[in-house]
């Protein structure tokens, strides 16, 4: 009986590690980031598939919120600063990524755009250099990115990352002032 009580928050330190892993993508050999980021490909998909631009605020700031909680709890299990494996700021943060993308869409056709939008066969290519750009950021770390590490726990953890997304919201603005019906 007594051993069965202690499992318990093992089990939960376990379950934890594995939220903060990305579900496991975070262990991949190779290139654990950039499949997290693929999986918060995913998790955009779910999150603008309402077409309802208070759901997706809101799951943004949540996913925000559990991951600074979550990735912090890891550092801690894992007893390492910002490890590799811990890829769920990638995921919440990929989203963030195409906010510029949204609001013009969202402004061009008086609606709130949808999964099929983003994911219809001729936006592939912008999709792919959004997260192109996002994994370049995140990998470089230009100012203030890299300065956002020094935070403590989960706040380091996820900050750079909703930095980089806001780096590749800017390069998204430059691209639709050059040439607008990129993203339409």
């Amino acid at each position: 009986m007594e051993a069965s009580r202690d499992r318990g928050p093992f089990r939960m330190k376990r379950l934890v590690v594995f939220i903060a892993q990305g579900f496991g993508v975070g262990r991949s050999p190779v290139a654990p980031g950039t499949i997290g980021s693929v999986l918060g490909l995913a998790w955009f998909a779910f999150l603008i598939s309402p077409a309802n631009s208070l759901l997706f605020a809101l799951g943004l700031i949540l996913s925000f919120g559990l991951s600074v909680l979550v990735t912090g709890r890891a550092e801690q299990e894992l007893g390492q600063k910002d490890p590799g494996s811990i890829v769920l700021d990638e995921i919440v943060a990929v989203p963030a990524c195409f906010a510029i993308w949204i609001i013009v869409a969202w402004r061009q056709s008086g609606h709130w755009p949808d999964a099929g939008f983003f994911f219809r066969s001729e936006k592939w290519l912008t999709v792919l250099g959004v997260l192109a750009a996002f994994r370049a950021f995140d990998v470089l770390k230009p100012w203030p990115v890299r300065q956002a590490q020094n935070l403590p726990g989960g706040y380091g953890v996820t900050a750079d990352d909703v930095l980089a997304a806001v780096y590749v919201n800017l390069c998204v603005l430059g691209v639709y002032f050059i040439q607008p019906n990129w993203l339409l």
